[in-house]
């Protein structure tokens, strides 16, 4: 009798073992049947090049350019101009053909281009030297989008070269590298420098990829029994909301809008809408599941401190006033979602992509 009793007492330890690998967990509203070891795409893993970091430091560098005035030469490819010009059509000067003071880059291709008959706006400032004032003929492409009435047509230009600028970018050096980094002090420092920075991007990019799988992975291991109404309302108001505004900064009728930038009808928006916030909904509710069950739920002080970082991100030191702007209860439900994120992330089984399994 006592060994059937530690039978079933062994039997039952068991069971519970079993369940509770199984990884399941449920509330009122949705059943979580898998959340650890979730099977996601490795991301492709690349390494920072030598070519790379260069291409870095030669950015940061020109961010530094300067310019310097030439009055030794005509102007040439890559030079500065500053111009004023006035455009004639049939000896009338036309609407929207003059300026003063303009600043071209040649050769940018920023004005009127070549034709098979006509040298292009920019070609025709080559040669000359600042103080010249010159004419130059151009015609417009055909067609010309920006003033349909004006393609093909054939106009001068009156121009005064005002002067001639060239970019300076300086060179990297033991001295720039101590007034211009933090962290180093010469320059093959500061190339370990932006390597590590690179790294750190790439490492950043890498694990950006595996948050955006663990949620999809963890959508499809979600049943939903009921959806919390209140909270998909509210999500529903809230996305149509920030696509409303982004109507009127179009200067646009909503409708309008969802035809001509975002290729839908209203009525596809307002379903595509409301998958979008069930799906939020189902995913928070197995959030705080897992939070639970895993401990992961930050303490206030957490909280707070990842609160003051959104906060600096956003670009204000008063976090109080972000909080009341923002919503202190979204905030947090934002950062539970990225603890339990990072969680399923260090959880989660990466499984190398191959041509089969690609498609």
């Amino acid at each position: 009798m006592k060994k059937k009793l530690i039978s079933v007492m062994l039997a039952a330890a068991l069971a519970g073992t079993l369940a509770g690998c199984s990884g399941e967990l449920s509330n009122e509203y949705v059943t979580v049947t898998q959340y650890k070891g979730l099977e996601v795409p490795q991301p492709a893993q690349t390494e920072v090049t030598d070519d790379q970091v260069e291409q870095t430091i030669e950015s940061n560098l020109a961010v530094y350019a300067g310019r310097e005035a030439v009055t030794d030469r005509p102007a040439q490819t890559g030079d500065i101009v500053n111009i004023d010009y006035t455009g004639y059509l049939d000896g009338e000067a036309f609407d929207g053909g003059s300026e003063e003071g303009a600043e071209l880059e040649l050769g940018s291709g920023s004005f009127i281009g070549a034709t098979e008959d006509y040298a292009g706006f920019e070609e025709q400032i080559e040669g000359h030297t600042p103080g010249e004032e010159f004419d130059i003929q151009v015609q417009f492409p055909d067609p010309y989008t920006m003033n349909p009435d004006m393609s093909g047509a054939v106009a001068d230009f009156h121009i005064v070269l005002n002067s001639i600028e060239v970019e300076t970018v300086p060179e990297l050096t033991d001295e720039w590298v101590q007034e211009n980094s933090e962290d180093s002090d010469t320059v093959d420092e500061y190339r370990e420098e932006i390597r590590a920075q690179l790294e750190e991007t790439n490492e950043a990019s890498i694990r950006s990829e595996l948050s955006a799988s663990v949620q999809n992975a963890l959508l499809e291991k979600i049943e939903v029994k009921e959806y919390p109404e209140d909270v998909v309302d509210e999500q529903i108001e809230e996305l149509t909301a920030t696509w409303t505004q982004m109507a009127e900064m179009y200067g646009m009728e909503f409708t309008d809008f969802l035809t001509t930038y975002m290729q839908t009808t209203e009525e596809q928006f307002n379903e595509d809408v409301k998958t979008a916030a069930q799906n939020t909904a189902a995913f928070d509710e197995a959030v705080k599941l897992i939070a639970e069950k895993q401990n992961l739920e930050p303490t206030e002080e957490e909280y707070e401190e990842k609160i003051a970082e959104y906060a600096q991100e956003a670009g204000t030191d008063d976090v109080e006033a972000y909080k009341e702007e923002v919503g202190e209860d979204r905030l947090k439900t934002v950062i539970l979602r990225e603890v339990v994120t990072d969680y399923l992330v260090d959880e989660c089984i990466q499984v190398e992509q191959t041509d089969s399994s690609a498609e």
